[in-house]
């Protein structure tokens, strides 16, 4: 059982793609592999190959014997692991058949990309990781790779929470900057309480916000909201999900 605690949290990422623009994309890309990331509804998830977290895209990516890989439907994940995995970027409103043909008739490398973003992490910026350092000019900079690309290039290490924690625990610096947003990285802190941990607390997620502790609790107690699906859906989406787990 599923219960989620309000009916108002959403997520701005997994709204920026429905079912039916997975179908589009795969009926410009015929036999391409989707991948998608973990952050979508379960609509999405039933119509992509396999889904991904932000921790193990990059090696997932790499499995697949495939040059040209369609990622949905972070941007900017997107542009950081095709970078990662020495793929170029491109959007399906900018594709030609011919774009996707080499000069000798070869498909290049390429990932296919979409234009959707987390609210949150779109907010980091360069300028964000200057102003810091200029503070505490020995600080060490995490980002997650949400964030835009030009930040996690600016930044001394990018990685998913799971991966911002092992950093943490196991490189010693004086004090750390974690960009992404504001509640996880308290999950980070709550974790290494000894180190100096900064973060962007003006950034926060206005959708996670809406799940109160009362909430949590009046959802135990009054068994509410259930969230069901129809079960073809559900095993549709499970498949992309076990396909995740198998390869990593």
């Amino acid at each position: 059982k599923v219960l989620i605690p309000s009916k108002k949290a959403g997520c701005s990422l997994a709204s920026s793609i429905t079912a039916e623009d997975v179908r589009n994309l795969k009926k410009q890309f015929p036999g391409v592999p989707v991948l998608a990331y973990i952050n979508t509804y379960a609509a999405v998830k039933a119509e992509v190959d396999i889904c991904v977290t932000s921790g193990n895209a990059v090696k997932i990516a790499e499995q697949l014997d495939s040059d040209q890989i369609i990622f949905v439907p972070d941007e900017y994940l997107a542009r950081n692991i095709a970078k990662a995995t020495g793929k170029e970027i491109i959007f399906p409103e900018n594709v030609l058949d011919s774009t996707l043909k080499g000069g000798d008739g070869l498909l290049q490398k390429v990932f296919v990309g979409w234009h959707g973003k987390c609210e949150v992490h779109d907010l980091f910026t360069v300028d964000d990781i200057k102003g810091v350092r200029a503070q505490y000019p020995d600080v060490v900079v995490l980002a997650h790779p949400e964030c835009p690309p030009d930040v996690v290039e600016a930044s001394d290490f990018s990685g998913s929470t799971s991966a911002m924690i092992k950093y943490v625990r196991d490189v010693s610096a004086s004090r750390y900057l974690l960009l992404t947003e504001c509640a996880m990285a308290d999950n980070i802190i709550a974790e290494h309480k000894t180190k100096e941990v900064l973060r962007l607390c003006s950034h926060r997620c206005p959708h996670m916000a809406q799940i109160t502790l009362q909430d949590t609790l009046d959802s135990l107690l009054y068994d509410r909201y259930e969230v069901t699906l129809d079960e073809e859906l559900r095993l549709k989406a499970k498949r992309s999900i076990d396909r995740m787990l198998e390869m990593s």
